[in-house]
């Protein structure tokens, strides 16, 4: 076989073997035999469309828009003034519950689905405070009905309490706030009073704060849940003090939720739940 040929067969193996490749790699149909740069082309396009540019003047600047006078908002003193007259003006439950729902204070109230009041027995023995509804409570309009609430009623059982019989419910804040992100503290001074005078119209034996929120609001405390949890305080207010009302004892402990992320730390809540036992057993005597 001659050179020439030799180099013919070679060129011929190298087309194959780059066809071979084509291929293997997943180019199936033959478009061109010359790559086509699509950007060039957009960009030619774009280049012909546009209209010929021009000297001008320079445009004289528009002047910015006028500013709109906004009307101030109330402040939060003349919010929280309003709400303790409104709370205190509550003889029972169902007054207070109307003058939460015609209290338009906190915004929460606009976002949320209903108002969560509270649940249990009006006269119980031991009233558990949380921080806010959340999904499940903003649906039903009632506290701890998810799968947190599920839980404390079980806690609950073990140590003889139950919404049936001696306890009552309720939050810090009785509108969901949306995502159910933690309260602001303009939401929670806004509602305030409004939880002041429920303790008050409830007056329980012992109050259980439910979680960092509620313990550090109601004791006005700034240490976290876990150094507040497991110890006995005393809940004091204007409310308590003009109903006649001397302080009632109060324990801090884990929030259910928090126990559902952490369930090694429900030994904890046991234990304060157990204190919470002993200490109303003395109370009754």
């Amino acid at each position: 076989m001659t050179s020439s040929a030799n180099d013919v067969d070679s060129a011929r193996d190298e087309l194959v073997a780059a066809l071979q490749w084509q291929i293997d790699v997943g180019a199936d149909e033959a478009i061109g035999d010359r790559p086509v740069d699509r950007f060039a082309i957009a960009a030619a396009k774009k280049a012909a469309a546009a209209p010929p540019q021009t000297l001008s003047a320079p445009a004289t600047p528009t002047p910015p828009p006028a500013v709109m006078p906004t009307v101030p908002l109330a402040s939060q003193d003349a919010v929280a003034a309003n709400a303790r007259t409104m709370a205190g003006s509550a003889a029972d439950l169902a007054a207070l519950r109307t003058s939460l729902e015609t209290f338009d204070g906190c915004a929460l109230k606009t976002t949320a689905t209903n108002l969560v009041f509270g649940a249990g027995q009006v006269t119980a023995q031991v009233m558990l405070v949380g921080e806010a509804p959340g999904r499940d409570e903003d649906r039903e309009g009632k506290p701890f009905v998810g799968v947190s609430g599920q839980l404390l009623d079980i806690m609950l059982s073990y140590v003889g309490l139950s919404r049936d019989e001696n306890i009552y419910i309720t939050n810090i804040l009785p509108w969901r706030p949306p995502g159910n992100r933690q309260p602001t503290d303009a939401e929670i001074a806004a509602c305030l009073p409004f939880l002041a005078r429920h303790i008050a119209l409830v007056a329980p034996k012992i109050l259980i704060f439910l979680g960092g929120t509620s313990a550090k609001t109601l004791l006005g405390r700034r240490e976290g849940i876990t150094r507040l949890r497991g110890q006995w305080y005393e809940y004091n207010s204007p409310e308590l003090e003009n109903a006649g009302i001397a302080p009632i004892p109060a324990m801090a402990t884990l929030h259910p939720a928090y126990l559902l992320r952490q369930p090694a730390q429900k030994r904890a809540a046991w234990r304060d739940l157990l204190s919470v036992r002993q200490r109303l057993d003395t109370l009754t005597k």
